[in-house]
């Protein structure tokens, strides 16, 4: 049987969720047999049909057993042990992913961007940036669907966004929300940036600013954002810190001096207010134990001791997890995206956090045909069209009356 024939019978049908259940499967059989061999048609056909976002929001995503039972096991925040979620209590959810390039297909003369063009070396066309941005509504609906979220994010924060007509792109077609974004251009030679999104119904934008890191190399700008959930005000400090390209080592300072910028911000915050609800999130490029994190910024393991030591320490929600992280390299998980969370977060009141609240959220789409890392939309420069080469991490955070 033809593999098109199922999709061809949705233009003689008058009955749209008659379309949407035969369009889903028929894409669920393409995305496992024709999408890692014949991309070329795998993309005309998601061109052709008419895409709706509730085929892939009302999918329930299958948690990976491992992922899950992991996650479930070892991520217990020691601050609030023992609390657990209602669905009655209010909650402010927040995502954070580096997306892996989101461009547009457009040549930027002002930015190192001609490889993410049709004529450059990635052949970065329309087609491929309409499917990226399908993948990234694809994971935001799977979390919206999963038993313990029930909602999408209200804070979604992606590192490497081209710009701000592509973010907001990406995101307005999501039906059941609209976002606002906060948006800073920053002065890294490709044109990436940190991107922030909100969904004004539950958050309220109160200031954001975004600060420069001191170095040769330009690099992506911190951003800090202060808003209210139900009259308790919190911020949000986003991170997207220099690679580890050529040597750890030899790059370590350049992340170094990032962080200091960020703890900067951070000391500014808790001068005004040593309880100040605070996220630390971001693609920092180091893991917990690296120095940046550890000595420079306060990331520690140890819950009492950041609520002991409020003005200097920050708790990190890696605590606990075992064989897992958000970026897999030289088969290794590594954890070197973060949630990072102040005193004020621990201690009971305004935006608070309990057992269940981070997770690296993953299902079996996210990941390659091994089930066992990220898949990318490029690897090793050549186009596989998955999601990303990172996972995304999840804060659920509960509002305290």
């Amino acid at each position: 049987m033809c593999p098109l024939l199922p999709c061809l019978t949705l233009w003689n049908s008058n009955k749209m969720e008659c379309q949407q259940k035969i369009l889903f499967h028929t894409l669920k059989i393409f995305s496992h047999s024709i999408i890692r061999y014949n991309k070329n048609l795998f993309l005309l056909v998601l061109l052709l049909l008419p895409l709706s976002n509730r085929i892939f929001a009302t999918q329930k995503p299958q948690i990976t057993v491992k992922n899950q039972k992991e996650s479930d096991s070892y991520s217990e925040l020691q601050a609030n042990k023992g609390k657990s979620y209602t669905t009655k209590e209010k909650q402010v959810l927040m995502l954070w992913w580096n997306v892996e390039n989101l461009f547009d297909a457009y040549n930027d003369p002002l930015t190192e961007d001609d490889d993410f063009t049709p004529e450059g070396k990635l052949q970065w066309t329309a087609k491929k940036v309409t499917l990226k941005e399908m993948r990234i509504r694809h994971l935001l609906a799977a979390v919206a669907a999963h038993p313990d979220y029930r909602k999408y994010p209200d804070i979604v924060a992606f590192a490497e966004v081209e710009n701000r007509r592509i973010f907001e792109e990406t995101l307005a077609p999501i039906q059941s929300i609209r976002y606002k974004s906060i948006y800073y251009d920053s002065n890294d030679p490709r044109g990436i940036d940190v991107a922030l999104a909100y969904n004004p119904k539950e958050i309220h934008p109160e200031a954001s600013k975004a600060y420069s890191v001191p170095l040769v190399m330009h690099t992506r700008k911190i951003i800090v954002a202060s808003f209210s959930a139900s009259g308790h005000p919190f911020h949000v400090i986003l991170n997207h810190w220099p690679s580890r390209s050529f040597d750890t080592k030899w790059s370590e300072p350049k992340r170094i001096a990032a962080a200091k910028v960020t703890r900067h911000i951070l000391d500014s915050l808790r001068v005004s207010n040593p309880n100040a609800d605070i996220i630390v999130m971001g693609d920092f490029n180091d893991e917990p134990g690296d120095l940046s994190l550890k000595e420079t910024l306060g990331s520690t393991f140890d819950a009492k001791k950041v609520k002991e030591n409020k003005n200097t320490l920050l708790y990190n929600c890696w605590n606990g997890y075992k064989g897992i992280g958000s970026y897999y390299y030289n088969k290794h998980w590594q954890q070197i995206d973060q949630m990072l969370l102040s005193a004020g977060m621990l201690d009971n009141k305004g935006l608070a956090v309990a057992n269940n609240a981070f997770h690296c959220f993953s299902f079996s789409h996210l990941l390659d045909e091994s089930g066992k890392k990220p898949w990318p939309t490029y690897e090793k420069r050549k186009y596989s069209g998955g999601y990303s080469d990172h996972l995304p991490l999840l804060l659920k955070a509960r509002i305290v009356p």
